[in-house]
């Protein structure tokens, strides 16, 4: 029941039959059911949180699980918000959501409460403080043992930032939480007990079971002591002859006494909880027979017992959300002289290596040279039965009213050939399509798009006056070309999954207005990032590998806006084919004379104590669509705390969003609830979240830069 064995699954708790339990199957990933066929591949975390839509992302989470629980999974590893994104060239960061804790907590609480309705247990990774890839698991030199790297955090940081999101999924009621192959201030992530029993099941009130990352277990019964429950995948079967260090070890445990039995059934309440309250011991699809041809694991010696049923196609008509929440995911950054949306021209050029179908298969596992790039690599990728590529969608378009459609999609060949092979020149438009490569087991080297894709841009601008630029992959991206008079419109189009093509192709002719906003900051250039990843140890020493949090909470905008820094592009920008307004702030509270702490005797359940989830004070704004087309816009409210909460306080954090579909000249009221959590900040001595006493700013606009209404509030 506590440890993972070979099975048709990337990760299996073996059937019991005299008990007439089934077992248990856990499968790969954030965004598909990976070790399957006839599956879909749906947007990725980066796109669903470009959303900013609660509802789109709750139905990703539906539909994923019903393509799990189709497949006979009864666990998805995912959501993720670890990494966050402390830094911007995390390799992992576009399987989660943004590096904002408010909007990622939203989001991984709106992907749980999907997932679980439809009866498939939420696995919410990796906890906690994996914020890069380089050396996030020990290696070897020369016979000697290097650690993996310790991120290294303070109290307040942890509880401010890092921990922010996984209270939201624990709320949501997560089954699961994966802990993380990296150490926490010295002592690895699943054995670390003041992360696991302190923080999580303790402050947090977790009740569902932690597994560990796959080989990410370092001992046994001190493991389980300090908060582990199930070791995945038991012992490493792609490393021969790797032991559990669960197995066996428990029942010895519990015979000589090392572990008292009352932790074991504890282990074992908690694992099966959700499964009967999630009532999976009843009417459960089988293991699709497909799933274990694609398993990775070596098949020698390859014994388990479970039922397997037969192949199944679980797509249904899931490719309309697909489509649909890849253009709400698309961030419309320029739009010069109105250049988008087209019309109908009539000659359309469409360059660059990102805009062709996958060269290399329809299993992303390479930066392949040519091909789109939908979705990243690694254990968060999915499998496509198929993928709609720009080209293709541009060309469906163009042929439904007779445009010529041109196209060179080797950026090797347009930066030694430039464009003799396109006639008439110039096109009416050029689109450029660019792409940027991330994977797990690597951090990114760079933020400018790959395959000289500068090079690209400049040459398509000075041959083509309207050069339109579509960036997919990893984000955020630098735009060493974005102020390029003849670059007329420019498109983060994030990782859109298999209906990539249709969700572009709706944006660029105005089928679907924009609406998109960015859920990270893009900087003028990548130094003005602070990199905060560590590439080589600090020291010799087997223990070399450490990386300090000493920027706390100031990440992304926060940091920004604490160096008064410009940027290109800001947190929550967005642009639009209509327009908006805002007016008619009012502010009222929902309580007075409120404690300035939460009552130590209030209730814990899961996501913490109960009080910290009270609305404190309600914000409410109008909000007009003043253009001539109907269209969505996300309204953003930023608090601000005063002095007291102290040095490294960010200067304005995001505490409330919703997205509001309007006609033309049509009105709105957006209310906007702040709870005593949003409102409060981490007293680390007295180890609790205080409310400040002093009065509390509150800033309601469009970006965090774009700030339209103000207000206060004492509480």
């Amino acid at each position: 029941m506590v440890t993972g064995t070979p099975g048709p699954c990337v990760g299996n708790i073996a059937p019991i039959p005299r008990l007439e339990f089934s077992g248990l199957c856990l499968q790969d990933g954030p965004l598909a059911i990976r070790q399957a066929v006839y599956a879909s591949v749906f947007s990725a975390g980066l796109s669903a949180a470009a959303s900013w839509d609660r509802a789109l992302v709750n139905e990703r989470g539906v539909l994923m699980a019903k393509e799990f629980r189709g497949k006979g999974s009864h666990v998805i590893l995912g959501p993720v918000v670890g990494p966050l994104g402390r830094s911007p060239f995390g390799g992992r960061n576009w399987e989660g959501f943004s590096p904002d804790a408010y909007l990622s907590g939203v989001l991984v609480e709106e992907s749980v409460l999907g997932i679980q309705s439809t009866g498939v247990q939420a696995c919410t990774k990796h906890y906690i403080m994996n914020e890069q890839e380089i050396q996030r698991n020990p290696s070897n030199v020369d016979g000697v043992t290097i650690e993996a790297i310790s991120s290294n955090v303070d109290d307040r940081t942890m509880h401010e930032t890092y921990l922010w999101p996984f209270a939201n999924a624990l709320r949501a009621g997560t089954a699961s939480i994966m802990c993380s192959y990296q150490r926490i201030n010295g002592s690895y992530g699943c054995q670390n007990s003041k992360a696991l029993n302190g923080l999580l099941k303790e402050e947090l009130g977790f009740q569902g079971y932690v597994m560990s990352d796959w080989g990410g277990t370092r001992s046994g019964i001190p493991a389980i002591q300090a908060g582990l429950d199930m070791n995945m995948p038991g012992g490493i079967p792609f490393i021969e002859g790797s032991p559990s260090f669960f197995g066996p070890n428990v029942t010895e445990g519990v015979n000589n006494g090392s572990l008292a039995l009352e932790r074991l059934d504890d282990m074992v309440l908690r694992i099966m909880t959700p499964y009967y309250f999630l009532e999976q011991d009843t009417g459960y699809p089988l293991v699709d027979e497909t799933s274990e041809p694609l398993n990775f694991f070596p098949k020698a010696n390859y014994v388990h017992e479970f039922p397997l049923g037969p192949l199944v196609d679980v797509r249904k008509d899931h490719a309309a959300h697909i489509r649909k929440l890849g253009a709400a995911g698309t961030v419309l950054l320029k739009n010069s002289n109105n250049a988008l949306p087209l019309k109908e021209p009539q000659d359309i050029g469409v360059f660059g290596n990102d805009a062709a179908d996958p060269t290399l298969g329809l299993l992303p596992a390479d930066n392949a040279e040519i091909g789109t790039l939908a979705v990243g690599g690694g254990s968060g990728t999915g499998r496509f039965s198929y993928i709609v590529s720009p080209l293709e969608a541009i060309k469906a378009k163009g042929k439904s009213y007779g445009a010529l459609v041109q196209y060179i999609t080797s950026n090797a060949f347009i930066a030694a050939h430039g464009f003799s092979h396109i006639a008439p020149s110039p096109p009416d438009v050029c689109i450029v399509f660019l792409k940027s490569w991330a994977s797990e087991g690597d951090d990114r080297k760079t933020l400018i798009a790959e395959w000289d894709s500068t090079a690209v841009v400049e040459q398509t601008a000075a041959f083509c006056p309207n050069t339109i630029v579509v960036l997919h992959g990893a984000s955020p991206n630098t735009l060493p070309w974005k102020d390029n008079a003849n670059v007329t419109a420019i498109l983060a189009a994030h990782m859109p999954g298999q209906e990539t093509g249709n969700s572009i192709v709706d944006i660029l002719w105005g089928d679907v207005n924009p609406s998109g906003k960015l859920p990270y900051t893009i900087a003028n250039q990548e130094s003005d990032y602070s990199k905060n990843l560590v590439t080589s140890p600090d020291s010799p020493d087997p223990d070399g590998w450490h990386t300090d949090f000493t920027e706390g909470s100031l990440i992304d905008y926060k940091e920004f806006d604490a160096g008064n820094k410009g940027v290109a592009y800001e947190f929550g920008f967005g642009l639009s084919y209509t327009s908006f307004e805002l007016s008619d702030i009012q502010i009222s509270l929902t309580s007075s004379n409120v404690p300035r702490t939460p009552s130590d005797s209030a209730k814990v359940l899961p996501g913490g104590n109960v009080e910290l989830w009270e609305p404190l004070a309600n914000v409410t704004v109008t909000l007009k669509n003043t253009g001539g087309i109907s269209g969505a816009t996300v309204p953003q409210l930023y608090v601000r705390l005063p002095s007291e909460a102290g040095e490294g306080t960010p200067v304005r954090n995001l505490r409330g969003f919703e997205k509001v579909t309007l006609d033309s000249g049509g009105t709105a009221t957006v209310t906007f609830p702040l709870l005593r959590r949003d409102l409060s900040f981490w007293d680390t001595g007295a180890q609790t979240w205080r409310l400040p006493s002093a009065s509390i700013g509150v800033d309601v606009g469009f970006s965090s830069r774009d700030l339209k209404l103000n207000g206060e509030i004492t509480v």
